[in-house]
């Protein structure tokens, strides 16, 4: 199977021009640290950013919390400590899924543009 896919790489690289074999070339599987640096890429760099502040505000808000249980001693103070962490790591939770949500998507639109890259390889003359 690894074989066929190399195949068809090379077989789409030596149809296209240097320019789009150059650009597809940029296409192809990322890690996890690539596919991480990709969120720091594009028109919504400043939400990225945005989201990692807040994700390490509610992670100094969960840890503050959490030591304030240990020093309250009305059962509605803990209530409400414990209320607060949970509201912090729901925040953060939600931040990282929205990010992992991102990382697909950009994988989706890399395969959807080696498709594209795939189908006019094979329409050219």
């Amino acid at each position: 199977m690894k074989d066929n896919i190399e195949e068809i790489d090379k077989l789409i690289k030596e149809t296209l021009s240097k320019e789009e074999a150059k650009f597809y070339d940029g296409l192809q599987e990322q890690n996890l640290f690539g596919m991480i640096g990709g969120l720091y890429k594009g028109k919504n760099v400043w939400l990225t950013i945005v989201m990692h502040l807040i994700s390490v505000v509610a992670f100094g808000l969960l840890i503050y919390c959490l030591i304030q249980t240990f020093d309250v001693e009305n059962t509605n103070d803990l209530i409400l400590w414990i209320a607060g962490f949970f509201f912090s790591f729901i925040v953060m939770s939600m931040l990282k899924i929205f990010a992992w949500m991102q990382m697909h998507k950009n994988a989706t639109l890399r395969e959807m543009k080696r498709l594209e890259l795939l189908i006019t390889a094979n329409q050219k003359p």
